[in-house]
C-alpha cells in the first residue's frame, strides 16, 4: 500500500496511522475500560504463549510489561482510532499490537518502529485474531464495569430506598392508579416498591453478566481456532480471571460466540430494563414533590441549586432530570446495539463491534454514575410532608372499605354523593347506612386499609 508517515514519537505504527487517516469521523475513541481489557488479554496471551513454548520468555516478559503499562493508561494518547472504523475492530486490535510491540522493543533497547525483536503480529498477536480478541475485550470490559461500578451503585440505591421505606412507613397517604385517587397506602410501602426495583435490577444485571463471562477467545478468524494452540484460550481465561477479578471461561461454541453479539444484546436488554426502572422511580418522586403549593407536595426533595434565572426562590428536581436524560441516552444506545447485533452479524463475524462496545460501556458508566448520584444527592435527603396524611380523609376511594359491608353499588353511590357534595365518605356513610360510628371507624381506618389480610364483614348494611 506504499509508505505512510507516522509521527516520530508515536508508539503506534503504520497500520494504525492508516486507520487514523481512513476514519476521520468523530472525536470518539474506544473507552478506557475497553483498552484496559484489551491490554489484559495481550499480556496474559504472552504469558500463556511462553507456557506453551510458543514465545521466547525474554520477549514475553517485555510484552507483558508493555501490556501492563497500556492497562494502566500510560499510552492512552496512542490509541487514536475512531470508534467508527472497520466493523471487526481490527484497527483497534492492530493499534494495541503496535503500541505494545513498540514499547516492548523500547524496553529491550530498540528504537520505536523497529519491529525487532518483538513483532506486533508474530508475537503480540500470537494465537489471536481481531475477530475473537475484540468481542472478548468487549465482554470482559463490560463484565468488570458491571462488577465494579453498576452493581455497587444499584446496591447503594437499594439501601438508601430501604432506609427511606422504614422511615416513611408510619406515613399513610392516598394511593393512585390511572392518576386518580385509589385506596390508602403507606409512603414507606411505595419506597419499599422502589427498593424492590433496585434489588431486582441487580439480579437481572448479574444474570446477564453470566453470559458475558463466556469469551469467544480461541476461535481466531472464523471460529475454527486456526493458528491457535488448543490450550491457549482456556489458559488465558484462567489468568484473566485472576487478573481482572472476575471469573471468565472459554466458550464451548466458538462459531456462535464470535459470529453474533447475542451476549452483548442480552446485557443491553437488562440494562434497558434497569434504566426504565430508574425512570419510574424518578418520575414518581418528582410528581410527589410537585408544587410546593400548586402540586401534590407530599414529599420534599433536597434543594441542590437555584432552579430559575428569572423566578426567585424556584427549586427544580434537577438530579432526577439529569437521570431521565441518562435513561434517554441508554435507550438510544440500546437501539444502536440492537441494530448492530441484527444487521452486523453476517456469516462468521459481526461487523459492528466497535460501536456496540462503545455504547455498552457508555451505558454501564452513565447508569452507574447517575444511580449513585440519585441515591446520594436526592434519595437520602427526601422528607415527607403533612400533605399526604391530611388528604386521606378526603379520599373518595375510602368507599372501597365499605363495599364488603354495604355492597359495591351502595358504596359507589356513597362515593358519587361525596364527590358531588364535597362531604367525606364517612359523613355520607353515616347518613345513608345503618353502620354504627364504631363500625365506620373500623372500616374507614386508613392505616388498617394498608395492611394485607384485613378482615372484612359481610355485605348488607
Amino acid at each position: 500500500m506504499g509508505e505512510v508517515r507516522v509521527p516520530q514519537t508515536a508508539y503506534y505504527g503504520a497500520s494504525t496511522e492508516r486507520a487514523r487517516q481512513n476514519f476521520p469521523i468523530s472525536n470518539l475513541r474506544m473507552p478506557r475500560r475497553f483498552i484496559r481489557a484489551l491490554a489484559q488479554i495481550k499480556g496474559t496471551a504472552a504469558l500463556v504463549n511462553t507456557e506453551l513454548g510458543l514465545l521466547d520468555a525474554r520477549l514475553a516478559s517485555a510484552i507483558q510489561q508493555a501490556a501492563e503499562e497500556v492497562e494502566e493508561g500510560k499510552f492512552d494518547r496512542d490509541f487514536v482510532v475512531d470508534v467508527f472504523q472497520t466493523g471487526s475492530g481490527t484497527s483497534t486490535n492492530t493499534n494495541a499490537n503496535e503500541v505494545i510491540a513498540n514499547r516492548a522493543n523500547e524496553i529491550l533497547g530498540q528504537p520505536l518502529g523497529s519491529q525487532q525483536p518483538v513483532h506486533p503480529n508474530d508475537h503480540v498477536n500470537r494465537c489471536q485474531s481481531s475477530n475473537d480478541v475484540i468481542p472478548s475485550a468487549m465482554q470482559l470490559s463490560a463484565l468488570v464495569a458491571i462488577h465494579e461500578e453498576l452493581v455497587p451503585a444499584l446496591s447503594f440505591l437499594q439501601e438508601a430506598l430501604e432506609r427511606k421505606a422504614k422511615e416513611f412507613m408510619p406515613v399513610v397517604k392516598t394511593g393512585r392508579t390511572h392518576l386518580q385517587d385509589a385506596t390508602p397506602i403507606r409512603l414507606g410501602q411505595e419506597f419499599l416498591g422502589y427498593a424492590g426495583q433496585a434489588e431486582r435490577s441487580i439480579d437481572r444485571i448479574r444474570r446477564a453478566a453470566e453470559e458475558l463471562a463466556v469469551l469467544p477467545l480461541g476461535g481466531t478468524a472464523v471460529g475454527t481456532g486456526v493458528n491457535a494452540h488448543s490450550e491457549f484460550a482456556q489458559r488465558v481465561c484462567a489468568h484473566l480471571s485472576r487478573r481482572a477479578g472476575v471469573p471468565v471461561r472459554e466458550t464451548d461454541n466458538h462459531f456462535q460466540a464470535q459470529a453474533t453479539l447475542d451476549a452483548v444484546l442480552s446485557t443491553a436488554g437488562a440494562l434497558r430494563t434497569v434504566a426504565v426502572s430508574l425512570w419510574k422511580i424518578g418520575n414518581d418522586l418528582r410528581w410527589f414533590a410537585s408544587g410546593p403549593r400548586a402540586g401534590l407536595g407530599e414529599i420534599t426533595l433536597p434543594e441542590v441549586q437555584p432552579g430559575s434565572s428569572i423566578m426567585p426562590g424556584k427549586v427544580n428536581p434537577v438530579i432526577i432530570e439529569s437521570m431521565t436524560m441518562v435513561v434517554a441516552k441508554v435507550l438510544g444506545n440500546d437501539q444502536t446495539i440492537t441494530v448492530a447485533a441484527q444487521s452486523g452479524s453476517i456469516f462468521e463475524l459481526n461487523l459492528m463491534m466497535p460501536v456496540a462496545a462503545y455504547c455498552l460501556l457508555e451505558t454501564i458508566a452513565i447508569i452507574s454514575a447517575s444511580t449513585q448520584n440519585l441515591a446520594q444527592r436526592c434519595i437520602t435527603g427526601i422528607r415527607a410532608t403533612e400533605q399526604g396524611p391530611q388528604m386521606v380523609e378526603q379520599g373518595l376511594m375510602l368507599a372501597t372499605a365499605l363495599a364488603p359491608a354495604v355492597g359495591y353499588d351502595a358504596a359507589a353511590a356513597i362515593a358519587k354523593e361525596a364527590l358531588t357534595t364535597g362531604k367525606t365518605i364517612r359523613d355520607v356513610a353515616r347518613e345513608r347506612t345503618r353502620l354504627s360510628a364504631a363500625e365506620l371507624d373500623r372500616l374507614l381506618d386508613p392505616a388498617r386499609m394498608t395492611e394485607p389480610g384485613v378482615e372484612v364483614g359481610p355485605a348488607g348494611g
